[in-house]
């Protein structure tokens, strides 16, 4: 029998008004727990529209707020450990984060990321945009010891940038969560690709949760959340519509695998000691 976990990941159509996607987060965390899911994730920005404008306008400070609330009250009652995906995160001086709240099966906040790699882009013919007129960046790793593994959390952007995954690998994560909105640019060459390449080079567990796709939105959603293996398998992925993405992961795996394939005992860091400078 191996150590195994049951995850789901809401995919959510993120729709103006704030009070309809929070109930609906909700609705989906609870019929996620029912199935069994001990670990549910949320998307990347899922009460508010991805519009670097609104960000202020659907901004909470913790532990105010009707979102916050929400995923703490519905973590402690359904007992899971949930990865609320993010939020637009408002602090003490006024400067708005694009953060990721994480509640333990108890409700207790069990670890905040703040977007360390804002998405300031202009892809010619494509997306532009540009995170950092309203939002600051964090400039923390964030990992969160679950009962059944050590999980290490980042936000969309931050899966380019592998060392922060290695970062977080090396201090223990076991699986990464990816809460993140890639568009319909990047999504279809990029999206599978990074997550299954994160997973690889650090013979973990990946989950990236995407928001399903809302053609009424100024910003589209390319969707296709999915879970990879250590191996770099994919073990489920849904499309671009709102959907419950559910499996069950063994993290027996990761053993198993770092210890057929030892890449990461083979690093020889001697070699590269200038790679983080």
């Amino acid at each position: 029998m191996g150590n195994q976990v049951k995850v789901g990941i809401c995919q959510i159509r993120v729709e103006t008004d704030k009070h309809t996607n929070i109930v609906k987060g909700q609705e989906m965390i609870q019929k996620a727990a029912a199935a069994g899911c001990r670990l549910i994730v949320l998307p990347e920005m899922f009460n508010c529209p991805y519009q670097s404008e609104l960000f202020p306008v659907y901004a909470e400070t913790y532990p105010g707020g009707p979102t916050i609330g929400m995923l703490a009250e519905t973590a402690a009652r359904e007992k899971v450990i949930l990865v609320g995906g993010s939020i637009p995160e408002r602090d003490e001086n006024n400067r708005i984060y694009n953060t990721s709240y994480i509640f333990d099966e108890s409700g207790k906040l069990a670890g905040r990321h703040r977007k360390v790699h804002l998405f300031d882009v202009n892809i010619k013919g494509g997306t532009v945009f540009q995170e950092s007129l309203t939002l600051a960046a964090g400039d923390k790793l964030t990992l969160v010891d679950a009962p059944f593994a050590t999980i290490g959390v980042a936000i969309c952007y931050d899966v380019r940038f592998p060392e922060m995954a290695r970062a977080m690998m090396l201090k223990g994560a076991k699986i990464l969560v990816y809460p993140a909105a890639f568009g319909p640019v990047t999504g279809p060459l990029h999206w599978e690709l990074l997550m299954r390449a994160r997973a690889m080079d650090n013979q973990v567990f990946v989950i990236a949760a995407a928001p399903a796709r809302n053609d009424m939105a100024e910003y589209k959603a390319y969707g296709h959340s999915l879970i990879v293996d250590p191996w770099a398998r994919v073990l489920a992925a849904a499309d671009e519509g709102e959907t419950l993405l559910m499996v069950e992961i063994d993290l027996d795996v990761v053993d198993e695998v770092r210890e057929e394939l030892p890449v990461l005992k083979h690093r020889r860091e001697g070699i590269y000691p200038d790679v983080n400078s």
